[in-house]
Order: structure tokens, then sequence, then C-alpha cells
């Protein structure tokens, strides 16, 4: 499942643990991570997170006082995310440590990628890849809940990464939405926002289709640079509470 390929990504250099716990706390407070879905093993979950045995259970100590997992003993045991991690999420919420600035700086990251792999993409993708981003699209069109539209904007935006036939851009692309998911899940509550990005990968897929290179690029920046405006905006609708 391309979203929890992206929650367990291998984990940068500093502070490991902490990024761990703000990573896994964040998809379980926006849902990508659903209550009593049991978690890879410490064993799994260091080795697709690429740090060590004691830095996972150093992070699931964390999440367990945080009451977000609990843990079974036995056969058939192990982590579990817990019901009503809302009772939490007010002092765990992703904005409340996140700074504009920070938002402002990631979502830069972002539109850089997404755009150079647009304009490559532009020039080498086939009707194949056209066709299926645009049944990725019409499954993003579909989705109902905050969780599944998050899952198919990150398989869109993926399919872009990869058809720019970059492989360093697309595992950029694959790394970054280890921040980028749990935030996004947050937006697709609102209808609002959800029917502007159909609209707009609508818009970029007949760019994309007519090769039209200089156009496709300016609409995926739109598309990135209109996640993050609604990211600051609930940023600072959260620090005015």
């Amino acid at each position: 499942m391309i979203t929890h390929a992206v929650i367990f990504a291998p984990i940068g250099q500093a502070s490991r643990s902490d990024q761990i716990v703000q990573r896994l706390s964040n998809a379980i407070i926006t849902g990508l991570l659903e209550a009593n879905e049991q978690l890879p093993n410490e064993a799994d979950l260091a080795k697709m997170m690429g740090v060590s045995h004691i830095t996972i259970r150093e992070a699931l100590n964390t999440l367990r006082a945080n009451k977000l997992i609990h843990t079974v003993r036995g056969r058939n045991g192990g982590s579990f995310v817990c019901e009503q991690v809302w009772e939490f999420s007010n002092t765990l919420n992703p904005f409340k440590t996140l700074s504009t600035d920070y938002l402002s700086d990631l979502g830069e990251m972002h539109c850089a990628i997404i755009s150079h792999s647009t304009r490559l993409a532009s020039r080498r993708m086939t009707n194949a890849d056209i066709t299926r981003l645009r049944e990725f699209v019409e499954v993003l069109n579909l989705a109902t809940s905050p969780e599944a539209r998050t899952q198919a904007d990150m398989r869109c935006l993926l399919a872009i990464a990869a058809c720019s036939q970059s492989a360093r851009l697309a595992n950029q692309e694959l790394i970054l939405q280890s921040e980028w998911s749990s935030l996004a899940a947050i937006l697709f509550r609102s209808e609002n926002i959800h029917r502007e990005i159909v609209e707009l990968y609508t818009t970029l897929i007949n760019t994309l289709s007519s090769h039209n290179e200089s156009e496709s690029v300016n609409i995926a920046k739109k598309l990135i640079d209109t996640f993050t405006f609604y990211l600051i905006e609930n940023k600072l609708k959260y620090s005015a509470t």
C-alpha cells in the first residue's frame, strides 16, 4: 500500500527517535493509520525505516506514553493503534509544533520536486502513462474520506515523479511525502479543497497529454502552492484558537 510505504519510509539522520514519533503520531491522528491497526514488528520497522532496534523501541515507548498505541503480549500480540486518539489530538496536532516558516519551506521543496518532475514527464510520458494518471485522478475524485483522498493524491504525485524517469526525483518525492501526507489528510477533510485539487489535476492531465511543457509546469506549481497556502492558513487558524 502506497500510504504505508510513505509512512514507514527511511528516516533521516537527525533526532531519529523524535522523527519516528512525529511521523507515526501524525499518521495516527490524521487517520492514515487506523484504530486497532497493527504496526509492523520492531525488527521490520527498524529495517523499513533504516534505524536501530533501540531507536524503534524508544519511539514506540513514547507513542505508548502518549496513548497512541498499545501493546498486546502473546502469540498474536504486537503494537496496535489505540481508539479515540482524538482525545489527544489537540496536544499532538501537527500544527501545534510546525511553524509557518517550516510549512513554507516544505511547500517550496515539494514544489521544486513536482515542478521539475512535471517538466521531464511532459517530454517523456506515453499515452499509457496519461491513461494511468487519469485513472488515479478519478480515484481521487470519487474518494470520500480524508484517508482515501490522501492515498489517491500521493499516488498521483508519485506517478508524476515516476514519469519523469528520474529515480532520484521519484525517491525524493517518496521521502518528502512522509511529512506531507499527514498534513494533506487534514486538508482533505474539506470538500471545497478536495474539488479544487481534483480540478487542478484534471487541468494538469490535459496539458501533459498535449505535451505543453511550460503550462504543465505552471499548473504543477499551482497544485503544490495551493496545498501550501491551505496548510499555512490552517496553521494560522489553529494558532489563533
